[in-house]
């Protein structure tokens, strides 16, 4: 069988459009299991071929063939489904649930790794019930015009479907109801719960002074305490423990209950906004693929991160002005005494709370924030969706095109070649900032969990911290470059680049040549690094495994790739281009 994505893509066929409606959760659950064989397992091993409007995949291990609608093709092979899945019997073809569908993969799996996944099924089945979930949240509450905080929070709720290259992207380990009261999709919003803590018992560090304010504003405390804002979940989940149960019954610890202003989930789920500051909480519940908690290396690390990085942010600031980070610089906790005298570590990673910086002192004048996962989505689910910002007309969607990738893709790069710094620019670490007119003006990336250090570039810094903090800080130049790449290119541009090409489909080779032409520029104005030499002769992209990732229950850290043939390489961007104009002509 003829692979979708051979060393010289297809042009991409004709299309109705971005879809009218959502999917059903039964039919995203299935395309979503489809998009992952097609990029880890069946595409690379050359068992699919489009023919007659579908998409065929073979799973050879298990003997079964699969095919389902196209809405249009990519040159990236990211294509779009419409309608059910069917297999081939000897009765012909017949409809293939998502249960069944899963089950097909979970025994391939095994077939070709020799192992099992008894979690995998189950992790599926979750996922079916968020994304139900998240669907019968959809559309209860809209922005009102001229709002950009209500806008910019609207957007970061709207993702109801997730990542559509991860099998299980609303799985989580809740019931439904608790999930409900603090899940972004079903658009809660809720007051922090607020502890005082004697002062001799808070861990905190700061980049500098008075960068733990944000905490302090929240609510006065009485002489010789600090506040710490708890995660109201997750206090709930902690508030039994022995040792918090006997420093509350002391008064080491005041639960001063409920504060007065609510906090808005953002898509992360446990990072929260009040519109000045965001917080990172740790939540002990199973996210997609982990627990997510604040592990005390990430509390130090985000803290050292935002005070190695001050030297290469201001420089990155004065050269793109259009782009900015929201660092990090503080964090507190709790330090109650546990074996030996040292902290509890399950406190102290429990209640850790990460300071972000808020938007109001980064935004330009004007400008709307908006989350770039809801600009991207496949499907139109909120009013930052692009199909409302780049307009119907092609030329003007190609002018987007161009100012969007101007702001996003230069300070990437020279963050990486000129300072070490491995940015994770994934759409859902990028805030686009839109003026009036929709068009693109501002770009804010946020969260350094993902962001690394490549050590060549910091040796001396990375030496002077603790091992523990200083080791998940790091990435080696290749795996650094993979990162970027996939983040950059793979995750983020081609994403946004599909939901572009829905709306113009002729446009996809077009919309591609700029992607090129960024980078050319780019390059012939900081000496034509050999890695983007490489980029430019169009050698297969990295995209992180995420399906391979989750049945060998590795951790994000140590995913591992695929490579997709690129469509960067001149050549390929030439013939689809002529290919398109031949087409129009006919």
């Amino acid at each position: 069988m003829t692979s979708t994505t051979p060393d010289r893509p297809a042009a991409s066929t004709a299309s109705t459009g971005p879809p009218a409606a959502l999917p059903t959760a039964d039919d995203a659950v299935a395309h979503t299991l489809l998009n992952c064989l097609l990029r880890e397992v069946s595409g690379p091993e050359h068992q699919t071929a489009v023919s007659g409007g579908r998409l065929m995949l073979r799973l050879p291990r298990r003997g079964v063939l699969l095919r389902v609608g196209l809405r249009r093709t990519s040159l990236l092979g990211s294509h779009r489904f419409t309608g059910p899945v069917a297999e081939q019997t000897p009765d012909g073809w017949r409809p293939v649930d998502w249960r069944r569908l899963a089950e097909y993969t979970h025994t391939e799996l095994s077939l070709r790794t020799g192992a099992r996944n008894e979690e995998f099924l189950p992790q599926i089945a979750a996922s079916h019930r968020g994304v139900a979930a998240a669907l019968a949240h959809h559309g209860r509450r809209t922005p009102e015009a001229g709002d950009p905080l209500a806008a910019y929070l609207a957007s970061e709720q709207s993702l109801v479907l997730g990542h559509r290259f991860h099998p299980t992207p609303k799985a989580h380990s809740s019931d439904p109801a608790a999930w409900s009261a603090y899940a972004p999709e079903a658009k809660a919003a809720f007051p922090l719960r607020m502890l005082a803590v004697r002062e001799h018992l808070i861990a905190e560090e700061c980049a500098e002074p008075g960068a733990a304010a944000p905490l302090d504003r929240l609510r006065p405390v009485p002489e010789g305490y600090r506040l710490l804002p708890a995660h109201p979940w997750q206090y709930e989940k902690l508030r039994d423990r022995p040792e918090l149960r006997r420093a509350l019954d002391r008064a080491d610890i005041l639960d001063l209950g409920p504060g007065a202003e609510p906090f808005t989930p953002t898509a992360s789920v446990r990072t929260l906004y009040d519109g000045d500051t965001f917080l990172k909480f740790s939540l002990d519940v199973r996210i997609t693929n982990c627990v997510r908690k604040n592990a005390h290396y990430e509390l130090s690390g985000a803290v050292a991160l935002t005070r190695l990085l001050a030297p290469a942010l201001a420089d990155l600031a004065v050269r793109y002005p259009g782009a900015g980070m929201l660092r990090e610089p503080a964090y507190r906790s709790l330090a109650l005494p546990g074996p030996g005298r040292r902290p509890d570590i399950g406190l102290l990673e429990g209640f850790g709370v990460i300071v972000r910086e808020g938007l109001g002192g980064r935004l330009r004048p004007g400008v709307t924030p908006l989350l770039a996962a809801a600009v991207a989505d496949e499907y139109p689910t909120g009013p930052a969706h692009v199909s409302r910002l780049a307009g119907t007309d092609p030329a003007h969607a190609l002018e987007w095109w161009r100012r969007y990738l101007a702001l996003l893709v230069p300070p990437v790069l020279a963050a990486y070649f000129d300072h070490g710094l491995v940015l994770e620019p994934h759409l859902q670490n990028v805030v686009l900032c839109v003026d009036a007119d929709g068009g693109p003006a501002q770009i804010l990336f946020r969260d350094l969990e993902g962001a690394k250090l490549v050590p060549d570039h910091h040796e001396q810094a990375l030496a002077a911290l603790p091992a523990e903090v200083a080791g998940p800080l790091t990435y080696d130049a290749r795996r650094g470059w993979d990162r970027v790449v996939y983040c950059l290119f793979v995750n983020h541009i081609a994403e946004l680049l599909a939901a572009l090409a829905d709306l113009h489909p002729q446009s996809e080779p077009a919309l591609w040549a700029e992607v090129r032409r960024t980078i050319e520029e780019y390059a012939e104005g900081s000496g034509r690094p050999p890695r983007l030499s490489g980029l430019l002769a169009g050698v297969p992209l990295p995209a992180k495994a995420n399906l391979l990732a989750r049945w060998e229950r590795s951790a994000d850290r140590h995913a591992g790739y695929v490579r997709l043939p690129s469509p960067l390489a001149e050549d390929v961007l030439t013939q689809a281009i002529r290919a398109e104009t031949d087409g129009r002509r006919r």
